[in-house]
Order: structure tokens, then C-alpha cells, then sequence
């Protein structure tokens, strides 16, 4: 397989345990006892064909991977929990 680490596509924060290219665009997560986040967008077009994509022969910038918006700041230590709040549909 394809040996990737950490930080080899950027990423701000790396989370494990969660399957979050399946987590819903308004997805609330709370990271340790400070964090609110929003899920904005899954995955990202690839415009570039970097070295993973000649390493692996495939992107996964489309199908892996989150972008969220930060409804509430703070410090975000490593092992601090990851909560999931499910998107609330609201109808009359």
C-alpha cells in the first residue's frame, strides 16, 4: 500500500474512528471542551497531479476528507474527543 502520514495533504486536523467523508454538509462536530465546527464541504477537486497521485496512480482528494467552518474557536489538544451532532431538519 501507499505509505501517507499526517500533514502530507495539508490537513489542519487529522481524526481517526470517524468515517467523515460520509458525515452530511452541516454536520456539527465539538472537538475536546472548546471546538464547535461545521461541516461545509466533502473531499475537493484535485487540480494538480502531486506526488501521492503518481505514488498511488488515483486521487483522493474527491472522496476523502472534510472542510469545516469553525462556528467556535479554541485550543485543540491531541486525544481530545470528537463529538458528532447530527444535522437537525426542521418542517412544518
Amino acid at each position: 500500500g501507499l505509505n501517507v502520514n499526517p500533514g502530507d495533504f495539508a490537513e489542519n486536523l487529522t481524526i481517526q474512528g470517524i468515517e467523515l467523508a460520509s458525515l452530511p454538509i452541516g454536520t456539527k462536530l465539538i472537538i475536546g471542551n472548546e471546538v464547535e465546527m461545521e461541516v461545509s464541504q466533502i473531499g475537493k477537486v484535485c487540480h494538480e497531479r502531486c506526488n501521492i497521485y503518481y505514488q498511488a496512480g488515483d486521487c483522493v482528494m474527491p472522496r476523502e476528507g472534510i472542510f469545516a467552518k469553525v462556528l467556535k474557536g479554541g485550543w485543540v489538544k491531541p486525544d481530545d474527543e470528537v463529538v458528532v451532532s447530527p444535522v437537525r431538519k426542521v418542517g412544518i
